[in-house]
């Protein structure tokens, strides 16, 4: 096994979190903060915009298994890395698209898959995700963890949550945990 960790905030971790978590190789996913200016912030202080954080998932991950450019196509496919600091209808810094690197080979194959979805022209728009340096990742509180598998018959898990999941199973049903 060859353990490495993946940071990404791509808007809401809710909303991402159960998609992770179906891919073979990812360990473990939690959701979080980073990218901030105070240590341990509230989710309450979060969502302010006054920390700085933007909501993460922190993904720990086998990369004999699983690839760091793997997790870069779920994640982009995953949300809209076009839109600066929004997802769909949840708005502020803290739902902004970005790649939190733990090294430079991190930021390398992120670089360069950016490239290649711009070169491409995937998205109409512009790719705004930014590409920072990892320093902290704070765990949000429990009630956030599971939070799709603890509350799939709330509205918010049907019409925002489950749409995206199916379609991340469409896509990605070969890179499935069994």
């Amino acid at each position: 096994m060859h353990k490495e960790i993946a940071t990404f905030a791509n808007g809401c971790f809710w909303c991402t979190e159960a998609v992770f978590q179906r891919l073979k190789g990812v360990l473990e996913v939690r959701s979080g903060f980073s990218g901030g200016n105070i240590k341990n912030p509230a989710y309450r202080e979060v969502v302010t915009g006054r920390t700085g954080h933007a909501e993460v998932l922190h993904i720990h991950y086998d990369a004999a298994v699983i690839s760091f450019q793997k997790l870069l196509e779920v994640f982009f496919a995953t949300h809209d890395p076009t839109t600066l600091n929004r997802q769909g209808n949840d708005v502020g810094t803290h739902y902004r698209s970005a790649i939190f690197f733990h090294n430079t080979a991190q930021k390398q194959t992120a670089e360069e898959f950016i490239s290649l979805l711009e070169k491409a022209a995937i998205f109409e728009a512009p790719i705004v995700t930014e590409i920072n340096s990892f320093e902290a990742f704070y765990p949000a509180e429990a009630y956030h963890e599971n939070y799709f598998e603890r509350h799939q018959e709330e509205p918010y898990c049907k019409l925002v949550i489950q749409p995206k999941l199916q379609k991340f199973l469409k896509t990605f049903s070969e890179d499935l945990k069994n």
